[in-house]
């Protein structure tokens, strides 16, 4: 027997994620040197990690002969103090990719659905598929989400409704008021997956902590990748109410976030000044990114996170031209903007490299 036979069925028509090519790759790829290509493709922080954070995973290196605390006592403290919520509240994943993973491990199973709106993270889907559920997408209006729209899909199957704000890859927001109106008008078998991995370049994110005070289905999550700058070391954290935490937690690995990452997000928590100017630089460089392609004729969607999704044309044929000039963007075909690109906000720099080379291939 091959092993595709000896497989579980759903896997061999599982899609896979396909993560933007690295710096390295795109240089064997093309010929390019590596020190001359610029990354503007997975939202990453281009001004690095926090300097409090490298200085706390270089301490923790020194111990990395002995297994982290596999309840991460010392970060869930932490948080539990930033958001006055009980440490019980509180989980930690290998970034909150693994999280999505977990709830599905929790509450998916054939015959059930996850409600999300089309060109949402792919992750949803993909975890959605994994478990056998049913994916339900609704249309962007606008290209903006319309919880409306959200809401009127679900059914007495649905297990989870995946929202994000801002959301990627399109960068729209939506309102506090209006997610918690959505949230208060979902059945009591319906959890709400809120994603805030780009919370901290918001003015001011929507705070969903009332209605878990409330006893309301929903879990946030949030991520140390963006604004902290350490996404190789992946890790993440979701709160909620303790009883929704708890049944989450039997699904975790133990050890399933290495204790360096720990250590340098629980530094990164108090490196506000870090956090601010990268939150300062962020909105100049939208700023910059959203005038060029005004400049240029380029729709964009407004919004936040520290990424603008504009409109090309040939995407794909944008995309690649772009990227033999050494510059990565990120396409967003798989999710059916086949005319948009991408963009992440980089250093002025990097932003300036980005309009110019851009412009020259629109004139091409």
């Amino acid at each position: 027997m091959t092993f595709a036979e000896l497989a579980n069925p759903g896997i061999l028509a599982q899609p896979v994620y396909e993560p933007g090519k690295p710096i390295d790759q795109v240089a064997r790829e093309l010929g390019l040197d590596p020190a001359g290509i610029i990354k503007l493709a997975s939202n990453e922080n281009p001004f690095g990690p926090s300097p409090k954070a490298v200085a706390a995973a270089e301490r923790a290196l020194r111990e990395a002969n002995l297994y982290p605390d596999g309840g991460y006592y010392a970060l869930r403290q932490k948080l539990a103090a930033r958001w006055d919520l009980g440490m019980d509240q509180f989980i930690i994943g290998d970034g909150s990719n693994e999280l999505i993973e977990l709830l599905g491990h929790a509450f998916l199973a054939p015959g059930l659905e996850c409600v999300m709106h089309r060109s949402s993270f792919i992750v949803y889907k993909l975890v959605t598929l994994m478990f056998g559920a049913t994916p339900v997408e609704v249309p962007l209006v606008n290209m903006r989400q319309d919880l409306k729209l959200l809401a009127a899909a679900v059914t007495p199957r649905t297990r989870l409704v995946f929202l994000a704000s801002p959301a990627n890859p399109v960068g729209a927001t939506n309102s506090e008021e209006e997610i918690l109106g959505l949230v208060r008008s979902l059945p009591p078998q319906v959890i709400l997956v809120f994603d805030e991995a780009y919370a901290e370049f918001l003015d001011q994110a929507p705070d969903l902590r009332p209605l878990i005070a409330e006893g309301r289905k929903v879990i946030c999550l949030r991520t140390f990748s963006k604004i902290y700058g350490l996404a190789a070391l992946r890790v993440g954290y979701g709160y909620a109410a303790p009883e929704l935490i708890a049944i989450v937690q039997r699904a975790r690995q133990p050890f399933n976030v290495n204790g360096i990452a720990v250590a340098a997000a629980i530094a990164a928590l108090d490196d506000h000044e870090f956090v601010e100017k990268c939150r300062r630089e962020n909105a100049a460089g939208r700023a910059l990114l959203a005038a060029g392609c005004k400049k240029l004729g380029l729709a964009f969607v407004p919004g936040g996170g520290n990424f603008l999704l504009v409109k090309v044309g040939e995407g794909a044929r944008v995309f690649g031209a772009l990227q033999q000039q050494g510059v990565i963007t990120r396409p967003v075909n798989p999710y059916g903007l086949p005319e948009w690109l991408r963009i992440t906000v980089g250093t002025r720099g990097q932003n300036e490299r980005l309009l110019a080379t851009l412009a020259e291939i629109l004139r091409a």
